[in-house]
């Protein structure tokens, strides 16, 4: 008699409880075991709930295991990893599951050892009802947390370009766009001219002409509205990002007066609302909704028809699309749906397809890896640029070539993994990408591009948006077309209502949750890289722990404790 002993670990989004039964046989290269239950109805079925399966004969090197579930049954069963121990051999084998075993259903998993050899497109799901079971799950509990040092000074106005909830869209410039007719003397310092500190490389620009002529929405029977503002900023001795000049429609001319510091406060301060609402519809429809999300969808979907669950691309990845295609049904179906909430309280929400579309013809592949990203911007220096800090070397972290270089050799062996190749392809016909990329530079965009953009960009909204004023994310009042006329009366009127505002609190409320994870490496090999990884993350939230206390305000939004597995909220 040969007996193996069997441990099964319930997954975290299962019930610690089973009211069914559950049944499991070994299948090795000699042979396979009788069916033996796991747990039996109405019995506590714990985390780690051990049984012993019992062979006549030697059943030989395990391949496989076949899990299946009685048909008497209330709930679906999520097991998480299954470990099998040869007991006179001591030999231990590990099967990765996660995944959703159904009434009567047979489920054969193979042992988690890999075998390397030889606008976006979205799914046609209107319900997470019609996902495998796998891609869905409880939303968990939501957190959210308030920020004190909010204020609409222009030290944090200029402050979000850098370390706020939308780090995309500055860049350095050496010139002035033509359409953006600043004279030499902007800069509030006599000593100073505008001329002088762009060569010296203290001029930056912010660019909203994606907004440019988009068809704006009618929220409660009342017209909205959308500027697309080009914003001028300087960084100053201090090491501030100061704005300097803010136009608020792309076409220069009479109508169309540049705002600047020394105009009176409420004019000032009526500029920079319309900036700060632009800001908010082209962070949540371009880099929140388009670049992460609805990109990762793409990536998620075609890992899932392409890659088996062996395949170390797939493990390594799995967990990073963790209930993706669940969260971006449930975006479509009440954010971004005709009724949803995005479509009807964004003053760009009618003209979502638009800016999608504009997004897209946009998008890079460099523009996705924030170090290139960062050096097509010209940010390499600028000072007290934590986002660049943190991701960069979160970015090296994450990279995932050690791992890979364990199952491929050379890169031939890439070429020949037909499945991989068949990964790739799918992304790029369904996709962004219009040139060839290498499978590890997928790999990356994938693991730390999407993952990096989403933490970086999504878990701060409430921070940022919680109060109204920095980010309205309509305005009733079309642009000014004069200095001076700017009152609280006209600025109160221009900013969203109190219906509107309470539908879009409600929502950027709800964007942050716990991260989830589960293990699908078992070789020694990438099971060392994943300590050293793991141990590299923990200095890295270290390091930004010890510089965050010397900060009025910490940048927490790319500490590796922070930064969520999956774009899964």
């Amino acid at each position: 008699m040969v007996d193996y002993k069997v441990t099964v670990w319930t997954d975290n989004a299962s019930p610690s409880f089973t009211l069914h039964l559950v049944y499991i046989s070994l299948h090795g290269t000699k042979g396979k075991s009788e069916s033996t239950s796991l747990g039996h109805l109405s019995e506590s079925f714990s985390k780690g709930n051990v049984i012993t399966v019992s062979c006549p004969e030697d059943i030989g090197e395990l391949e496989m295991i076949k899990l299946e579930k009685g048909r008497i049954s209330w709930t679906q069963w999520l097991p998480g990893m299954v470990e099998v121990e040869k007991t006179q051999s001591k030999q231990v084998y590990r099967f990765p599951i996660y995944h959703w075993i159904s009434n009567g259903n047979i489920n054969l998993f193979r042992e988690g050892k890999g075998l390397c050899e030889g606008i976006p497109e979205c799914m046609k799901e209107d319900s997470i009802c019609s996902l495998p079971h796998d891609d869905s799950s409880t939303i968990a509990s939501i957190i959210s947390t308030g920020m004190e040092h909010l204020d609409v000074k222009d030290s944090f106005f200029g402050y979000q370009y850098l370390n706020g909830i939308n780090p995309m869209v500055i860049k350095r410039i050496r010139s002035l766009p033509d359409n953006f007719p600043v004279t030499d003397k902007v800069i509030q310092n006599p000593a100073v001219s505008l001329n002088s500190e762009m060569e010296k490389g203290n001029i930056f620009l912010c660019d909203y002409k994606i907004l440019d002529g988009v068809e704006t929405n009618t929220i409660n029977d009342k017209k909205q509205y959308l500027a697309a503002p080009l914003v001028l900023l300087h960084q100053t001795e201090e090491e501030m990002m100061m704005p300097i000049a803010i136009q608020l429609k792309q076409k220069p001319g009479e109508d169309n007066p540049i705002f600047l510091p020394s105009d009176s406060e409420l004019d000032w301060l009526l500029a920079k609302l319309y900036v700060r609402s632009a800001d908010f519809n082209l962070h949540e429809l371009n880099y929140h909704l388009l670049r992460t999300h609805l990109l990762a969808e793409v990536f998620a979907v075609a890992l899932k028809r392409n890659l088996p669950r062996v395949h170390p691309v797939y493990k390594i990845l799995i967990r990073h699309t963790h209930d993706t295609l669940q969260i971006n049904v449930l975006a479509r179906q009440s954010l971004i749906s005709e009724n949803g909430v995005f479509t009807n309280v964004f003053s760009g929400g009618k003209g979502m397809d638009t800016i999608l579309q504009r997004s897209l013809s946009n998008i890079t592949y460099k523009s996705l890896c924030i170090p290139d990203d960062i050096k097509e911007r010209g940010l390499e220096d600028v000072k007290n640029f934590h986002y660049r800090d943190d991701g960069l070397e979160l970015w090296d972290i994450i990279f995932v070539k050690d791992t890979l270089s364990y199952y491929y050799k050379e890169d031939s062996d890439v070429k020949k993994d037909k499945e991989l190749q068949k990964w790739i392809q799918e992304i790029f016909e369904h996709g962004f990408l219009s040139e060839t990329e290498t499978g590890e530079q997928i790999l990356s965009v994938t693991s730390a591009g999407f993952l990096q953009g989403h933490a970086a960009i999504n878990s701060g909204q409430n921070d940022y948006y919680g109060l109204m004023l920095n980010g309205p994310s309509t305005m009733q009042k079309p642009p000014p077309t004069k200095k001076g006329e700017a009152t609280e009366a006209s600025i109160m009127e221009a900013l969203p209502d109190t219906q509107t505002t309470s539908r879009i609190m409600g929502v950027v409320r709800l964007l942050s949750k716990a991260p989830s994870d589960g293990e699908y490496f078992i070789e020694k090999g990438p099971c060392s890289e994943i300590q050293k990884f793991q141990e590299k993350l923990k200095a890295l939230s270290k390091k930004i722990e010890d510089r965050n206390k010397d900060l009025p305000l910490p940048y927490k939004y790319l500490d590796p404790k922070s930064v969520e597995c999956s774009v899964d909220i």
